[in-house]
């Protein structure tokens, strides 16, 4: 009785603290926004300000302290225009990410884990943070999958952009022969569903699972089957999290992601039909090519849905794709 009660404390103290951090979520947000306007309107008094006393003295100084600001101007309304993009159902909410390496062994692991170091580094720079829910490691490097959690500000908006198969071209560092190899990842990008959509899940069809976590976390993590997993028997979808010490905790977040999974499902089955009754002919996102990486015989990012490219590769792989996500958010 002790055991229940204690459970069902924690329970309750897990959800009181997600709903204070879902209200600062939405304050935080509203604040960003306000801020963004007063900047905006300061840059554009500071260089209102320097023009008309450029008028008065014709000083060089000030001509360049008027198209240094213009500069800085225009650089952060296009940023802000990016933010209109933004408004999609789910956009303003959390990311969940999942990447699974394609066939080819070695290869194809060390290239699943080159891109989660990818988006790792793109995190630290968009100001969000990220959380590994489950792993499972290569065979002998790299990572055959992974499912992480993005949390920031408008974090899905932006990188549902990433969502398909990444292509990699390389010279491979585990073919003794030197030879030129092709391999293949998809990246499976879900929103974080706070709040239960109109989605009806039957425990008659929900097949769940505990295990002890393979993770980091503790003595007590390992020893104790704190991880679980989750099939929905229907759809066939399955959904793991290990990260946390508590079981109950774990199937939260597993809870959440299967809802997150069958939202997002729906959403592009409603894409699909609307571009059916429009006569569009699209490949299914998760199905198709969506960019390439070649290290040799030159270097190229290539976006295949866009055609937007950067010759600087390592520049792309330390996390500089926000050029490519912002010419996604403009041609959808």
């Amino acid at each position: 009785m002790k055991d229940l009660q204690a459970q069902q404390e924690e329970e309750n103290f897990y959800l009181d603290q997600k709903r204070v951090l879902e209200v600062s979520k939405k304050i935080k947000s509203i604040e960003n926004k306000i801020n963004l306007i007063k900047y905006l309107f300061s840059l554009y008094d500071d260089c209102k300000v320097y023009l008309e006393l450029y008028e008065e003295s014709h000083d060089e100084e000030f001509e360049k302290e008027v198209q240094d600001n213009l500069v800085l101007l225009e650089n952060e309304t296009s940023k802000a225009k990016i933010q209109t993009l933004l408004k999609g159902k789910y956009d303003s909410f959390d990311a969940i990410i999942t990447i699974h390496a394609g066939a080819g062994g070695t290869e194809a692991q060390d290239w699943a884990d080159m891109l989660f170091r990818m988006y790792k580094m793109y995190c630290e720079k968009s100001d969000f943070s990220l959380t590994v829910l489950d792993a499972l490691a290569g065979d002998e490097a790299g990572i055959k999958s992974i499912t992480f959690e993005v949390c920031g500000e408008n974090a899905y908006g932006f990188l549902k952009a990433e969502k398909g198969v990444h292509r990699l071209v390389r010279i491979s560092p585990f073919d003794a022969n030197a030879r030129r190899h092709t391999s293949f990842a998809s990246v499976e990008v879900m929103p974080k569903i706070e709040e239960k959509p109109n989605i009806e899940l039957r425990p008659e069809d929900l097949k769940v699972d505990t295990y002890h976590s393979s993770g980091a976390g503790g003595q007590n993590v390992n020893k104790t089957e704190s991880a679980v997993r989750i099939t929905h028997i229907p759809t066939g979808i399955v959904v793991s999290c290990q990260v946390e010490r508590s079981q109950v905790q774990n199937r939260e977040r597993a809870m959440q992601m299967l809802y997150s999974k069958l939202a997002e499902k729906e959403e592009r089955e409603e894409l699909e039909r609307l571009a059916n009754i429009r006569g569009e002919v699209k490949k299914i996102e998760w199905g198709s090519q969506i960019r390439s990486y070649v290290f040799c015989p030159y270097t190229l990012v290539k976006d295949h849905r866009t055609g937007y490219e950067n010759t600087n590769i390592n520049y792309v792989m330390d996390g500089n794709i926000q050029d490519f996500i912002n010419e996604y958010l403009k041609k959808i």
